[in-house]
């Protein structure tokens, strides 16, 4: 299979679907995980595999080895080192032997880990709809997106609120499995942070401060720190056995044009991965506001309800509802036309305001 084959399957995760074949059951920031950030990693670990687009990842020069394929595969599969910046190198990085080298061997890694990192952006929206297991599309099926009018509204309407009314306090798993998802992203956001910082050899954690902060300096001065992550040329050197049985130790140029692509995707990687950190942040720091306050559910209900909602209905259905069922109606409220809410949640706080006076 072609890569751009491969792309294009993750590429269906992206399509925008109609309202009336898939109902909608979390909210854009979560969309933001499962959708675009596991499609950007699964994509990325493709890429970095591209033979056919970039070339072999690693190309090693030796003067004296004569083989020079199991030169290149001897020194992908080992590592291979640079040694501290210098002025005077010819390649940065790259120079006359020195006590202290720093040696690269995770670009044999890095497919797999990307692939990792897709698989763990996605695995929330999993556990949630395992959790929610559908309930949003069979109680919306056939009405989302279409305005009830007639004889539809009037048989399916009280079904719906009869039903709801009847799980009223039921619900509890949704609540509780939607805000640990969503702190689950929020882990996800900050945990590949130093995921990725732990694999590049702690260098990521301030990779995107420190590239800005470079480019406000002088050409002349300006040190690239890309190359000091993912360095296009290095060393490598080789051990062998000569005719006498010595050992022989030969000494080899390596080009990693793998790296010009890698320290792309890392680039992007760091300031995507901050953003989402501080926009998941948000997200459950509005989610634990909806939980425990009924003057934000109202706002949530005036928000995502018809605008000629009764107010009091909304009112009722703030301060009696519990969290739980709340969010139920919520997800309803995303999936229906304006009417057909307005209408669920007056029949909903009818129910409710003459439950309360009964008691």
């Amino acid at each position: 299979m072609s890569v751009a084959r491969l792309l294009s399957v993750f590429a269906t995760l992206l399509k925008v679907t109609l309202l009336q074949d898939k109902p909608v059951v979390d909210n854009a920031i979560f969309r933001l995980h499962y959708r675009f950030t596991c499609v950007f990693f699964l994509a990325a670990s493709v890429l970095v595999t591209a033979i056919d687009l970039f070339g072999k990842p690693i190309d090693c020069i030796g003067d004296v080895f004569p083989q020079r394929r199991g030169l290149n595969t001897y020194c992908w599969i080992q590592h291979t080192f640079t040694v501290p910046f210098e002025s005077h190198q010819i390649h940065p990085c790259v120079g006359p032997p020195s006590s202290e080298k720093r040696y690269h061997s995770y670009y044999q890694w890095v497919p797999f880990v990307l692939f990792f990192q897709g698989l763990l952006f996605y695995l929330p929206h999993w556990i949630w709809k395992q959790h929610e297991n559908g309930i949003v599309g069979q109680l919306t099926e056939g009405r989302r997106g279409f305005d009830l009018k007639g004889r539809d509204a009037t048989l399916w309407r009280p079904l719906l609120s009869s039903y709801l009314n009847e799980t009223m306090g039921t619900h509890g798993y949704l609540g509780v499995a939607h805000v640990t998802c969503e702190l689950f992203n929020l882990v996800n956001a900050i945990g590949n942070i130093y995921l990725i910082d732990l694999f590049l050899g702690g260098y990521f954690f301030d990779y995107g401060w420190q590239i800005l902060q470079r480019q406000s300096l002088d050409q002349e001065e300006r040190r690239d720190h890309m190359i000091e992550i993912f360095p296009r040329v290095t060393k490598c050197t080789l051990d062998t056995y000569g005719s006498s049985g010595s050992v022989q130790r030969h000494d080899a140029l390596c080009i990693l044009p793998v790296n010009v692509l890698n320290e792309k995707i890392y680039i992007f990687a760091w300031f995507w991965l901050v953003f989402l950190a501080v926009v998941s942040l948000f997200a459950l720091l509005y989610r634990l506001l909806v939980m425990t306050s009924p003057a934000v559910r109202h706002l949530v209900f005036k928000r995502i309800g018809s605008t000629t909602s009764d107010p009091q209905s909304m009112a009722i259905l703030s301060r009696r509802l519990a969290y739980p069922d709340c969010y139920l109606v919520f997800l309803l409220g995303k999936n229906l036309q304006d009417v057909a809410y307005r209408d669920l949640l007056d029949d909903l706080a009818h129910h409710l305001d003459h439950s309360h006076l009964n008691c």
